[in-house]
């Protein structure tokens, strides 16, 4: 059988993939994932935060809780359904560092999760997530 011939073939025993369904749920997902966010940016308003303050602390909000679900293991399966949806937000950065580290805990601290977190993230990233997390802690220290 000719390639042609083979790709008529193959199209047509290929079961249709639900595109329009799929685009529903990766928007109704990331949606809600961004409404979270929302929510959590009024709630630290409502505490008396400045927009751009709030901001920030909604951005780590999200990473903390995006990495905490990826380890339980929760945030693979709302990706299974979410698909895009959960990919696009900060989230699914922040899933993508957490899973391929747990995946590298077999090979230890140092050499797997640590090596990994630079092989992924990038060590651009990584340094400015710590970097603004050291100076984040420095300036509320020296707010009290």
């Amino acid at each position: 059988m000719d390639a042609p011939k083979y790709k008529e073939y193959s199209d047509k025993k290929a079961p249709r993939s639900p595109v329009v369904k799929n685009c529903v749920k990766a928007f109704l997902i990331g949606g809600a994932i961004c409404t979270l966010g929302e929510l959590f940016s009024q709630i630290y308003q409502s505490f008396g935060m400045g927009k751009e303050d709030a901001g920030a602390l909604v951005s780590v909000t999200l990473i903390f809780l995006s990495m905490l679900f990826t380890g339980l293991g929760l945030y693979p399966k709302l990706a299974k359904h979410g698909g895009a949806g959960t990919l696009v937000p900060i989230t699914g950065f922040a899933n993508a560092v957490a899973s391929s580290s747990i995946e590298a805990k077999s090979e230890g601290l140092i050499m797997g999760v640590g090596a990994k977190l630079f092989t992924i993230a990038g060590p651009v990233i990584v340094y400015g997530i710590t970097a603004s997390a050291v100076a984040g802690l420095i300036a509320w220290i020296m707010a009290m």
